[in-house]
């Protein structure tokens, strides 16, 4: 008991401890009654507009300021750049004039005309029964000679195939004079050639039962003639 009396005592002779000292602040400002917050004024609601008129002044709006950004860049572009002197033409190069149709007329009928083709006859005779050999002997004769020179050679030849080759120049004579108004006698042989025709074979018995094989020979002749002189 008695100590806690002592207790009691120590308790009472300790001073109060002491309170934080308020903020400089606090001290500075005069005691101030706290204001009450004003409730903002309720700004009054736009009104839409129309969507027409809206997008018709955005537009104006627009073509005002690329007008004025491109008068802007015209008048710079002017300013800076130094004035171009105009380009020399140059003349104009000339068509050569046109010649006269009777000139080109003239000309073409100057051109010197081309030597006219003389006419060709020909004839053929196929299967003659010569020898292709003793044939061309004949015709070696009378190959270049005019027609009427020809003729009588051949007539009076002794070779068998000459009678053939001229037969056959009287037929390619004629053949001219039907068929293309020609004159026998201004005829010339341009060209006689004999070909090799078919072979028959025959066969002549021989000594002691045997055959032996001949060959009869066969030859066909082709003629062109043509006028010495157009």
């Amino acid at each position: 008991m008695a100590d806690e009396k002592n207790t009691e005592k120590d308790k009472a002779k300790k001073p109060a401890a002491k309170k934080p000292a308020a903020s400089k602040k606090a001290a500075t400002k005069p005691d101030a009654a706290p204001t009450a917050k004003k409730p903002a004024a309720k700004k009054p609601a736009a009104k839409p507009k129309p969507k027409a008129e809206t997008a018709t002044k955005g537009k104006g709006a627009a073509e005002a300021t690329s007008k004025t950004a491109d008068s802007k860049a015209a008048d710079a572009a002017t300013s800076k750049a130094p004035a171009k002197k105009p380009a020399a033409k140059k003349p104009a190069a000339k068509k050569p004039a046109a010649r006269p149709k009777a000139e080109s007329k003239a000309k073409a009928k100057a051109k010197p005309k081309e030597p006219a083709t003389r006419p060709v006859v020909n004839a053929r005779a196929r299967f003659v029964r010569v020898a292709p050999r003793k044939a061309r002997l004949v015709a070696d004769q009378v190959r270049g000679l005019p027609l009427e020179d020809a003729l009588p050679l051949l007539r009076f030849s002794t070779r068998g195939a000459a009678q053939d080759i001229r037969k056959l120049l009287e037929s390619a004579a004629a053949n001219a004079e039907t068929n293309h108004d020609l004159v026998a006698d201004d005829l010339l042989i341009k060209d006689i050639h004999v070909d090799e025709g078919p072979t028959l074979r025959r066969y002549r018995p021989r000594a002691l039962g045997r055959a032996t094989r001949i060959n009869k020979r066969t030859s066909h002749i082709v003629v062109a003639l043509t006028p010495e002189e157009i």
